[in-house]
This record gives structure tokens, sequence and C-alpha cells, in this order.
């Protein structure tokens, strides 16, 4: 059964910066795609970025530019380093799996994160 475990959300000013991370078990990097989304209240969960096991990543246009996604496979995490963070960027942040290649559909993903919050103050 794969787990994802989201660390790294916090309270950070306007224009600063966090890293997420999402510890990975149970899933094999091989032919699946990770991916961050995030969800404010009242809003669908929506993609931030994707990466496949053959390395495509794929931006949000919202966070094309400030946000990375990466992986790193001795530890089995997902990293998301956020720059240049604005207000609209709060929301729960998600980790999410998928066996396939990339998609920004949330119904495409199987495997899901608890969330962490990230809160950018003005």
């Amino acid at each position: 059964q794969a787990q994802l475990v989201e660390s790294g959300g916090g309270l950070v000013q306007a224009g600063g910066s966090l890293q997420l991370s999402c510890a990975v078990s149970g899933l094999g990097f091989s032919w699946a795609t990770m991916g961050w989304f995030r969800q404010t209240p009242g809003k669908e969960r929506e993609f931030v970025a994707t990466i496949t096991w053959s390395g495509e990543i794929v931006y949000n246009y919202s966070v094309q530019g400030r946000f990375t996604i990466s992986t790193d496979n001795a530890k089995k995490t997902v990293n998301l380093q956020m720059n240049s963070l604005k207000p609209e960027d709060t929301a729960i942040y998600y980790c999410a799996g998928r066996n396939g290649g990339h998609s920004g559909l949330r119904r495409d993903y199987n495997y899901w994160g608890q969330g962490t919050q990230v809160t950018v103050s003005t």
C-alpha cells in the first residue's frame, strides 16, 4: 500500500521561500508520475506541478518560474521548492502519485498525502 507523507509547510511572508517534501513508500518511481496539487476552501483542487519517471516536468502557468519540482530517488522523496511566494499561493498542498504519464487532473491520481498548509502573508 502506497503511503505519501508531506512536510515543510508553514507561514512565510510574501516574497519568501518554502520547500515542501513528500516521503514516498510503497510506490516505485518507475512508470509513475508524482505531483503537487493545492486547494483552498470552496475551490477545486488544482495541479501545481508534476514530474514523470522520465523526468518530464509540467508546471501550472501560475507558478512557472517560481516553483521547482524534483525527486530524490535515493531518499524516495518528491520536493517542491517555492520561491517568490505570493498571498494567492496560500493553500493546503497535497502530494500525489499515479502509475502512468503526466496528468493535471485530480481524478487520475490514485495516491494522496494528507496535505500540508502553506500560508503566505502580505
